[in-house]
């Protein structure tokens, strides 16, 4: 990361030089890929009153650059105002990316092409039935169509009440109803 601090109107010292590397090196905890940070320090001198504005711009990959501007009366205030909004932006950009389940394409293509692999490999299970809901049965006729065919499992019927039902044949060669 490349870091260059400016200082306008105001003579940089080392100690706020280092006071702001230590603090720029604490942005790199949320692994983005910040490209370059640069940081311009400006002294006003309004109606008598010295105050310090402190601008940090951090250029990011695949991020548009983020400026942070913070004015107090002193110098390192102000430092420390501007590093903690940068801390919650980069915080937030940090929570979004981890928090989308983002897909690549080609990871897409493979789960698509799997789901349809299991979906054919499961439809070789599934044994097709026709269904006669045409007209209202009684349950014993019911019963007499399953006994009288023995490949069928189930019949699937409306009763006089109009009710849907299933008759099946259950594996102790007694029969059930829902």
């Amino acid at each position: 990361m490349n870091i260059s601090i400016v200082g306008r109107h105001f003579e940089l010292t080392d100690p706020i030089k280092s006071y702001i590397q230590e603090a720029i090196d604490g942005l790199k905890k949320y692994n983005l890929d910040i490209i370059s940070t640069r940081v311009v320090i400006d002294a006003d001198e309004r109606n008598g009153k010295k105050g310090y504005s402190v601008e940090f711009v951090i250029n990011m990959a695949n991020k548009n650059t983020i400026v942070i501007r913070q004015k107090d009366k002193d110098v390192y205030a102000a430092i420390d105002l501007a590093i903690d909004r940068a801390h919650k932006v980069l915080r937030r950009h940090h929570d979004k990316i981890t928090e989308h389940k983002s897909v690549r394409p080609d990871e897409l293509a493979a789960a698509h092409e799997a789901e349809i692999a299991a979906a054919l490999a499961d439809t070789s299970e599934i044994v097709p039935m026709e269904l006669d809901l045409y007209k209202p049965l009684e349950i014993e006729e019911a019963l007499t169509l399953l006994k009288s065919s023995p490949e069928k499992q189930f019949i699937v019927f409306n009763d006089m009440d109009g009710k849907m039902r299933v008759l099946y044949r259950r594996s102790d060669g007694r029969f059930g109803l829902y």
